[in-house]
């Protein structure tokens, strides 16, 4: 695994909400930016709609990869796709046909990820893999920022890599919650490819600093295995 496919996708869920083009700013070097929609059912918070969705994809200098803790996901991850973001990742708990609307938002012009919870089991979308260009293993309940990575999500990681691997598509494994330099080496050891950190990068020093610093990290795990 080269050194280019490790991503560092920072998450606005810690920036400063009342400066969000100049927060974008402060991280242009990351891959993508992860901007985590909320809706209050799903998860037991709220952030965001397609509104500010659309204005920050007018002025971010880096694509959004958007992650929607929403219910209802068949009716509403299209709107989002709509905005021009790079890509829409819903969760396998919140769609009723995950086939269906995957390729409804590859079919708009997006790339279709999908999330699951700590508690859902990766192996029954392990044989729809060619459907998703990305696998979002969530290392934390979602909902809030600053919550400790869950280490025993690793194995189902793994076993995820392990089964992209195989197939030979090119998915993006991804991991959000709790992603920090003590933890990114282990999520890169067991096949994360992708990681999204929120208050490593935006809580620490300067945002650009940690971006270079967590993607060393991660590439120097990745390339020991």
């Amino acid at each position: 695994m080269g050194i280019m496919s490790t991503r560092i996708n920072p998450s606005i869920l810690t920036a400063d909400f009342a400066n969000l083009e100049h927060e974008l700013g402060r991280i242009s070097s990351a891959d993508l930016v992860h901007v985590d929609v909320m809706d209050n059912h799903f998860v037991p918070n709220l952030t965001f709609g397609p509104t500010m969705v659309n204005r920050l994809q007018q002025v971010s200098p880096i694509p959004l990869d958007v992650h929607l803790m929403i219910d209802d996901a068949d009716r509403w991850a299209p709107g989002y796709a709509e905005t021009g973001a790079f890509s829409v990742t819903f969760h396998a708990e919140a769609a009723s046909d995950p086939v269906a609307l995957a390729r409804r938002l590859r079919q708009i012009g997006s790339r279709a990820g999908i999330a699951l919870k700590p508690g859902t089991y990766i192996e029954p979308y392990l044989e729809l893999l060619p459907e998703f260009d990305q696998i979002l293993i969530m290392t934390v309940e979602p909902g809030f920022g600053g919550q400790s990575f869950m280490t025993d999500m690793m194995p189902k990681l793994r076993r995820t890599a392990d089964a992209v691997a195989a197939s030979g598509l090119d998915i993006w494994l991804q991991v959000d919650g709790g992603v920090s330099l003590d933890t990114i080496g282990i999520a890169a050891e067991n096949g994360a490819n992708t990681f999204v950190a929120g208050s490593a990068v935006f809580n620490v020093g300067e945002p650009e600093e940690q971006i270079v610093a967590l993607r060393a990290a991660a590439a120097s795990s990745a390339h020991q295995h």
